[in-house]
């Protein structure tokens, strides 16, 4: 669970610092770079996996396609001066991790902050591009008595907080970064504390984060740091790739772009280790048709997986009322979306941070209550303990639809705004900030935050509208 987010440099993100609950909504307008806050959440998944250079890459650059040039990560990345990216993280990791082996083990803390600094070095020859260069890699805990200060959404202290923050440490940091004469090393520390010597790695010629290098769990808390970081996804739902048939030897978990929609909800329904005592394939056919049904205008009487042993495929149909059966590649691209995800609610083994851009779209205005709602059950219940009833998932959503705006608590409300910020060469620029709601569990002394009059433009009727509702029937 990522609790706060901290970016320096990053595109349009100069001096970013945000808190995150388990549910999310950031509001804002067209073009301001709400995505680039999940581009940076994505970076950093992509860093606990890859090489830098892959993880360079593999970012959206500034024409929003994937990008060849690491400068287009940077703050004003093109312009001759010093480029640093800083990304800083505080989590919640997972109190038992597997490693490449299969062998398990616990981390001795379960809520960590990572912080990471990356440079660039210019390319060494024409016709080449530069490289992102390991500057700085920290990892250290944050003890069980600060964590109220740390985790200030509402929650259980008791149910919630007692069950996910776990462990002690006596020790110092579990990665910390040395100036020494050869020069900058990245130590690595074991969970033992202060007993054993630290392994260093020379930043100078790391190709990738040296969380990124811990396979096994010789480290185990550096290993569910990489594990959490891991699990951050980006759900781009595809119709494309949603309605694409899935083969036996086919994955049986839901992509990130909705492949494998069919073999998953038949590996839920029918042989899911985690599914509760009692439950069989029809409880969970039936809970999903239930969902679905609350989609005004879709007729639902029953959702299944058949088997084809001829094809060897899976195939999802929807029956709807008056007896006509569709599959799902008949099915509209918003129904499909919104089936998506009710299988993914049905999923106890699909845990994390999800990050969905406007999840209204394609939906009817009419369903926008049925949508929100639907995302914010994915997200786990801070009241109570994880546990397969209540996976231990997070959900961070971005919008520029009013009817999502309104319908939002504003406890989980962030405005996305360019606001003044001072520039690495001294002057002032403005660049992106997440504001919350005034009075909300985000605001504090000193910390600005927006009130209705500030998101009028959300709450009210657009200048010259054609249609309006009668005053007798507003509200």
């Amino acid at each position: 669970m990522l609790t706060r987010l901290e970016v320096r440099g990053f595109k349009n993100l100069l001096d970013l610092q945000v808190e995150f609950g388990p549910f999310t909504c950031i509001a804002g307008a067209n073009g301001i770079g709400k995505s680039n806050v999940f581009d940076a959440i994505e970076f950093l998944s992509y860093l606990a996996n890859d090489t830098l250079v892959e993880a360079s890459q593999k970012v959206r650059g500034s024409s929003g396609l994937r990008s060849g040039d690491p400068r287009d990560l940077f703050w004003d990345g093109y312009r001759e001066h010093q480029r640093e990216i800083t990304l800083v993280v505080e989590m919640i990791v997972p109190p038992e991790v597997e490693d490449d082996l299969g062998s398990f083990a616990r981390p001795t803390a379960t809520f960590l902050r990572y912080e990471l600094t990356l440079g660039y070095s210019a390319p060494e020859r024409e016709a080449s591009v530069g490289r992102l260069t390991l500057l700085k890699e920290e990892l250290r805990h944050i003890n069980r008595g600060d964590a109220s200060r740390h985790l200030r959404f509402g929650h259980s202290a008791k149910n919630f907080r007692n069950a996910v923050v776990l462990g002690q440490r006596r020790g110092g940091a579990f990665l910390s970064t040395e100036t020494r004469e050869g020069g900058t090393v990245i130590n690595v520390h074991g969970d033992g504390g202060s007993f054993g010597k630290p392994q260093p790695r020379a930043a100078a010629r790391a190709g990738r984060t040296v969380l990124s290098t811990v396979t096994t769990n010789d480290y185990p808390t550096i290993l569910a740091a990489r594990r959490e970081m891991q699990s951050w996804r980006r759900l781009a739902l595809e119709p494309s790739s949603l309605r694409t048939p899935d083969s036996l030897s086919d994955a049986r978990v839901l992509d990130t772009n909705g492949r494998h929609l069919a073999a998953s909800l038949y590996r839920i329904a029918h042989d899911n280790p985690a599914m509760f005592a009692g439950q069989d394939a029809a409880s969970v056919y039936a809970r999903v048709s239930g969902r679905l049904s609350d989609l005004s205008g879709v007729g639902v009487e029953d959702v299944s997986v058949e088997l084809d042993h001829v094809r060897e495929t899976f195939t999802l149909f929807l029956q709807e009322m008056g007896e006509l059966r569709l599959p799902a590649r008949a099915l509209s691209e918003g129904t499909l979306r919104f089936l998506a995800l009710c299988v993914l609610l049905e999923d106890p083994t699909f845990t994390g941070l999800i990050c969905m851009e406007e999840p209204e779209n394609g939906i009817h205005p009419a369903n926008l209550p049925a949508i929100l709602q639907l995302v914010r059950d994915l997200a786990v219940d801070a009241q109570e303990a994880p546990d397969p009833s209540n996976p231990f998932r997070q959900v961070i959503v971005n919008t520029h639809a009013p009817g999502v705006v309104q319908l939002c608590d504003p406890q989980d409300l962030l405005l996305a705004e360019a606001r003044p910020h001072r520039a690495v060469s001294g002057g002032i620029t403005r660049a992106l900030s997440l504001v919350p709601f005034k009075g909300s569990w985000r605001t504090g002394p000193g910390r600005p935050s927006f009130s209705e009059a500030d998101v009028v433009a959300y709450l009210t009727a657009p200048a010259h509208a054609q249609l309006r509702l009668p005053m007798d029937l507003v509200g």
